[in-house]
């Protein structure tokens, strides 16, 4: 097949050819993979939630037994029917796997691939942009024109619309992942169930900065040595354009606040918890992982911590065009072998 741009994604899914029975979806946006996954799983089958119609496999495992699949594929419902086999997302590879039931595709079953950020090279990706009887699917963070064409059908499912002014705030607010801007619509519009349509009003009471919580969690990631969440963040971020340079300023900044409190308590002017609960700019909701911070990091690491931002932001100013490579390094690296884990 012709490889499939990011904005032709809905309308190859909406002609998909008969011929193809191997769908691989990918890239930074996983709630968008996800969420085109599930889709296209519930239109292929009659019945999702038989099991026997919709086959779901941990893709690890089948990385472990490659043969499953097309046993699984030749698979004769026992009713008849086209069946659905879903496949989770997997750092191990699956082309022993796949590449047999491109080859020779099955009758009554399509097969569905959730995938990472794959690269142009990535093997699985390649092969299956390459057969007839495959379609690779990329998934990019939602911008602009597809994130307000999310926001009228989630709110007219509750009989709601929304005026211009709230519109244009709830765009700023919503960030890269497709099933959290989802959620936070949907949190809209149940708080705004009554009213004639959705105002400026309503979504500053209840709909928070997508961006700034995940910048937090960035931070909370490196922090408390939370390396998968400081992964899916620093992604999010970088997809939706975030500056990588600012981010590191925030990491910086952090780790400042967290040195101060933290000879706070090294001095005996207080506990884990006062100093958590008394750092400026903190929410309640972030405490927690302060506490995981000051328990992780001595004062020395901390002030170790601080030195090499500053110098990774200074690296970072000189080489702008590296700038995405360097931050990732350096967050990782504190992440991994920073505080006392």
């Amino acid at each position: 097949m012709v490889a499939v741009k990011a904005h032709e994604a809905d309308r190859a899914l909406a002609t998909l050819d008969r011929a193809v029975r191997v769908v691989l979806f990918y890239g930074p946006d996983q709630g968008l993979v996800s969420e085109r996954a599930a889709a296209l799983a519930e239109k292929s089958v009659t019945d999702s939630s038989d099991p026997f119609q919709l086959v779901r496999i941990d893709g690890a495992d089948l990385a472990a037994d490659p043969a499953r699949l097309s046993d699984e594929a030749n698979t004769i419902g026992l009713f008849g029917g086209q069946r659905a086999i879903r496949i989770s997302a997997t750092t191990k590879p699956l082309g022993a796997a796949v590449e047999p039931v491109l080859r020779t595709p099955p009758l009554d079953a399509i097969i569905i691939l959730e995938g990472g950020d794959l690269s142009r090279t990535n093997g699985l990706r390649v092969m299956i942009e390459k057969a007839r009887t495959g379609l690779a699917v990329p998934c990019y963070a939602d911008q602009g024109r597809s994130l307000d064409a999310l926001i009228d059908p989630v709110l007219g499912e509750h009989g709601l619309s929304i005026d211009r002014d709230a519109r244009t705030l709830l765009l700023s607010r919503l960030g890269a992942d497709r099933q959290l801007s989802r959620r936070e619509i949907e949190k809209l519009a149940l708080y705004a169930l009554g009213s004639a349509k959705i105002e400026r009003h309503h979504v500053d009471a209840i709909v928070g900065d997508a961006s700034a919580r995940e910048i937090d969690d960035v931070v909370d990631g490196v922090f408390s040595g939370a390396l998968g969440r400081l992964d899916h963040a620093f992604t999010r971020l970088s997809a939706s354009g975030e500056d990588s340079g600012v981010m590191l300023g925030f990491v910086m900044r952090h780790a400042q606040a967290l040195l101060l409190a933290r000879q706070g308590i090294d001095a005996g002017r207080s506990s884990v918890a006062d100093a958590s609960a008394s750092m400026r700019g903190v929410p309640f909701t972030r405490r927690k992982d302060v506490e995981t911070a000051l328990n992780r990091w001595s004062s020395e690491q901390l002030g170790r911590a601080i030195v090499s931002l500053q110098a990774t932001v200074a690296t970072v100013r000189r080489n702008p065009q590296l700038a995405r490579q360097l931050a990732t390094r350096a967050l990782w690296n504190l992440t991994m072998s920073g505080g006392r884990g």
